[in-house]
């Protein structure tokens, strides 16, 4: 616990009293916890692989770079004001206040996430949440979107009061769910790694990004449905997936639900398990058990449903739907469940596929159906499978638990969050993009010449593969050919050969 004599905003004087401001935590949560951010922040440049591999080859380096700006335009905003608006320790109901703006006083004072880590440690870990939730959402733009606009979307709209996609989708769903005086979190909805604040909210605003810049302008075999093109890269699709699993575990293993308080008359403990514990191990293996069903469901749908052979991208694709749909499930559920929400994830997020022809909106890489319907889906699977007993392995938290405990109330929570989240991550993306439309110099989308061109060639003049791995091989094996040619031509064996059938 706390040192009470440690006092002031930044939990004590580090000239005086700094070996008291570091025993006060236990070094091996601190360890486990910076190691968990960095397996986190691991996962933002594998959304951009996984994005360039699937959209076309003169598109994807466009997608690897705006997953690298991502990190730096959101790292700047987390510095500047976007860690107070969320976290700071007299937050209300919808946003927190500016008591850290700049990051004034972020350093040893208990997190509001968890008295067992200081603000600086919690700080680092939630930035990288940011990071991903921002380039995650800028997957609706696929193809079509400026870049620099987009990351001044991500960041700054207009001045001198900036209004910031971050800023005032994110900060605000996060402040919600995980901060103890959030109204979500005060109503008892659960999310333990990111269902709602990560997936539905970037899940909705990409969405709302393909809405307004509207359907690319490729050709597409049938008039009915959404343009769908052969990924560029199967080889970046696997990269990406592999590099998202592993980062997952950092993501569900370490990323408990924040502090608890009275709930409902219930006495709930004062500090949540952002700690190494039994309970982090165990939203291990779920999210590994999950993804691996959310996979294999998936790719048989693909061939049951469109009588394809095995698809090694519909493999990948129901792994991430899997993840997704364990991330709010996976410290409170008992391992078996894990099953059932692999399967159901899977099975949603591939129907789901489908909404964007219903709805007449461009979302070529399914950002809404892997992520905003998949996160959906894992949220309220979560009231119908948390269990307390899971709960309670970290040693510090304890709920009511879900449908198994007998608490059919959890549902309605899980439910409410959903549609808040999913409403006003989409209505607010879609103005701010609105507006930002009509400011000269900031239109959104490329022309059709620089569009069919690509983004590579026109927004960065660099390509991922100068040549594709198929062009360079092909190459390789014409010019090993041709060498033996000459080789054949100039051996003496061959010259005897032909002096015979030259006479």
């Amino acid at each position: 616990m706390a040192d009470t004599n440690l006092t002031g905003p930044s939990g004590g004087d580090s000239l005086t009293q700094a070996p008291e401001m570091n025993a006060q935590f236990d070094r091996g949560d601190i360890a486990w916890i910076y190691a968990a951010a960095v397996f986190v922040w691991v996962m933002i440049p594998a959304i951009g692989f996984l994005y360039a591999g699937l959209a076309r080859r003169h598109h994807s380096l466009s997608l690897v770079w705006q997953g690298l700006i991502s990190v730096a335009v959101v790292s700047f905003q987390w510095f500047f004001w976007g860690f107070s608006l969320t976290f700071s320790h007299s937050a209300g109901l919808f946003i927190g206040d500016l008591a850290n703006f700049g990051s004034m006083g972020v350093l040893a004072r208990p997190s509001v996430g968890s008295a067992l880590i200081p603000d600086i440690l919690f700080y680092l870990f939630q930035l990288v949440f940011a990071c991903a939730t921002a380039m995650i959402m800028i997957g609706g733009a696929m193809e079509r979107g400026r870049l620099i606009p987009s990351a001044i979307f991500i960041f700054m709209l207009k001045l001198p009061f900036s209004t910031i996609w971050t800023t005032i989708a994110y900060d605000p769903v996060a402040c919600w769910t995980w901060n103890s005086s959030g109204w979500l979190f005060k109503l008892g909805s659960l999310d333990f790694a990111g269902g709602g604040p990560v997936h539905m909210c970037s899940g909705a605003g990409a969405l709302a990004y393909a809405l307004v810049l509207g359907k690319r302008t490729g050709p597409s075999e049938d008039k009915t449905r959404m343009p769908r093109h052969k990924p560029g890269n199967v080889f970046l699709v696997t990269l990406g997936t592999v590099l998202l699993w592993f980062g997952w575990f950092g993501k569900s293993c370490i990323r408990f639900v924040l502090l608890f308080i009275h709930l409902r008359g219930a006495g709930f403990n004062g500090g949540s398990a952002l700690n190494a514990s039994l309970r982090a191990i165990y939203a291990g293996v779920n999210t590994n058990l999950a993804a691996a069903c959310g996979a294999m469901t998936f790719c048989g749908l693909d061939v049951l449903r469109h009588k394809k052979r095995w698809s090694m991208v519909g493999l990948c694709c129901g792994a991430v739907a899997g993840l997704v749909g364990i991330t709010p499930a996976s410290g409170y559920i008992p391992i078996y469940f894990a099953v059932p929400v692999g399967v159901i994830t899977g099975c949603t997020t591939h129907f789901a596929m489908d909404l964007k022809d219903v709805l007449r909106i461009d979302d070529g890489l399914d950002v809404f159906a892997l992520h905003g319907i998949g996160g959906m889906t894992g949220n309220i699977l979560t009231g119908l499978f948390a269990a307390d007993y899971i709960t309670a392995l970290d040693g510090y938290s304890s709920i009511p638990g879900g449908w198994i405990n007998g608490h059919y109330i959890q549902l309605g929570y899980q439910l409410a969050g959903c549609a808040a989240i999913l409403s006003y991550s989409f209505t607010v993306t879609a103005l701010l993009l609105f507006v930002m439309n009509k400011v000269p110099g900031l239109h959104l989308r490329v022309s059709e010449e620089e569009e069919a061109g690509g983004l590579d060639f026109h927004e960065i003049g660099e390509a991922i593969m100068e040549y594709g791995m198929t062009e360079v091989l092909e190459a390789g094996a014409r010019m090993l050919h041709e060498e033996k040619e000459r080789e054949g031509r100039s051996s003496p064996e061959s010259a005897e050969k032909v002096e015979p059938a030259a006479s």
